[in-house]
């Protein structure tokens, strides 16, 4: 049996775009495994915990560090347990707005919590960063209200696309899709319901690939 897990990074529930996309994605992959089992995280809700100096003490003992103490000890096995929803999974949907060129803090923040060595990540000196996860995929569906491709940077910058990608495939996550929805105040109204057909069924083909 599948299981996808969603993580929902946009706020604006039934206002989002990229939720909106995400349900066409959705609706296609039951479709395809009616027998899916599919594991929602609202990043607005999940009351997530601070990436914090006892986050960040657990991780760096990993490389050679102090060992934890008790309290670091607690922290890291919380840590672990997050990362053990996040990797029960086969399939991951993103779902996110672009905020300030970047993705949500919120986003941000589970992206740090989930890097952890020894679960996501090993390290070789010799070799580098060595990806834990195999035989997943990973879709991103992404919105942005003026940002365009081919425009000045007067128009916002896409961080967002470059760094969730970089990220899947620096944990061994390499069948990354983005499906993107640009522009939707750049554009006339007709325009901009052609463009959103389009981004709905490149995320339904995505669902399906």
């Amino acid at each position: 049996m599948k299981k996808l897990l969603y993580v929902k990074a946009s706020p604006r529930q039934e206002k989002s775009v990229s939720l909106k996309l995400a349900d066409e994605f959705l609706s296609a992959y039951q479709q395809k495994y009616p027998d899916a089992k599919i594991d929602e995280i609202d990043l607005w809700e999940a009351n997530l915990p601070e990436f914090d100096g006892d986050s960040a003490a657990a991780k760096v003992s990993f490389f050679g560090e102090p060992a934890m103490n008790e309290k670091q000890k607690t922290v890291y096995d919380e840590l672990v347990g997050i990362f053990n929803r996040f990797n029960a999974a086969d399939d991951y949907l993103f779902a996110t707005p672009l905020w300030n060129f970047g993705t949500p803090y919120k986003l941000k923040q589970y992206v740090d919590l989930l890097t952890m060595p020894g679960t996501l990540f090993g390290w070789d000196p010799k070799v580098g960063y060595i990806g834990l996860l195999k035989n997943k995929r990973a879709t991103i569906v992404s919105t942005a209200a003026i940002y365009m491709p081919g425009l000045s940077k007067a128009y916002g910058v896409d961080h967002s696309t470059p760094h969730l990608t970089d990220w899947f495939n620096f944990a061994g996550i390499d069948d990354v899709q983005n499906v993107w929805f640009y522009g939707s105040k750049m554009r006339g109204e007709n325009e901009t319901a052609e463009a959103f057909e389009k981004a709905k069924n490149e995320a339904r083909a995505a669902a399906l690939r």
